[in-house]
């Protein structure tokens, strides 16, 4: 591993894609796929914790995927509330923080319950954030936060950038600065569509299930041999942020 430990990105988020295929290339119900892809998630976790990463977004459930099959939909709410009740003990023994991201009050009653308690219990651990993007939707959450705004009464003139990322659903979070989509394909799906103005963008062809620590930390090596303008002419001095 050559991961500059240095020049880490703040942000990572990752678009967790392919479990379906990859269940079905194994004539397996796309329920494997996702049973797998959990495992993954939780040590991509452990891998991006133990190089120093500070904070990572995962795209857990979109607010468009409340339009397949209603047994896949299940499966998945049943799949975020084992893994939320069972790995406290994980997020406790490595220091993780957890958040929430997305559209809380049009979860189920319980799985709200199954994140409150998730937040709560980790709210005081500071060596990592991990975000969770459950029944998240970028327009969504852009949309709610205008409301959050107008709610509120902030004079027009009173608006910045600064203080319209604080009605969004990560106050106080640094911008992504790599985004990683796993899967093959190569767009946004409405993911973190404000925070990640100038995020890197890394695609690769490997199906979730099969992503690996050894292709995560390429992926980071490679966000670490990118020049980061931001706009500016000249490269920036420091590849993270």
């Amino acid at each position: 591993m050559a991961v500059d430990k240095n020049a880490l990105p703040l942000h990572v988020a990752i678009t967790m894609d392919g479990n379906g295929r990859w269940a079905q290339a194994r004539k397996l119900p796309r329920t494997s796929g996702h049973d797998e892809g959990l495992h993954v998630a939780k040590r991509i976790v452990k891998a991006a914790r133990d190089i120093g990463i500070k904070y990572l977004t995962l795209y857990v459930f979109s607010t468009e995927n409340w339009k397949r099959a209603e047994q896949e939909v299940g499966f998945l709410m049943n799949l975020i509330h084992s893994h939320l009740c069972a790995e406290l003990d994980f997020y406790r023994e490595n220091g993780i923080r957890v958040r929430h991201i997305g559209n809380f009050d049009a979860l189920p009653r319980q799985i709200q319950n199954d994140i409150q308690q998730a937040v709560n219990d980790t709210a005081n651990f500071e060596t990592m954030t991990v975000n969770l993007a459950i029944n998240y939707g970028g327009r969504d959450e852009i949309l709610r936060g205008v409301k959050k705004i107008i709610n509120n009464k902030i004079d027009s003139n009173e608006i910045s950038e600064e203080l319209f990322s604080e009605y969004l659903d990560m106050p106080g979070i640094p911008d992504v600065d790599v985004l990683i989509r796993t899967g093959g394909e190569q767009r946004l799906s409405n993911y973190l569509l404000w925070h990640v103005a100038y995020a890197e963008q890394i695609y690769t062809d490997t199906l979730w299930p099969d992503y690996s620590n050894e292709e995560f930390y390429s992926h980071i090596e490679a966000f670490q041999h990118r020049n980061r303008r931001f706009g500016a002419e000249k490269p920036a001095e420091k590849k993270g942020k």
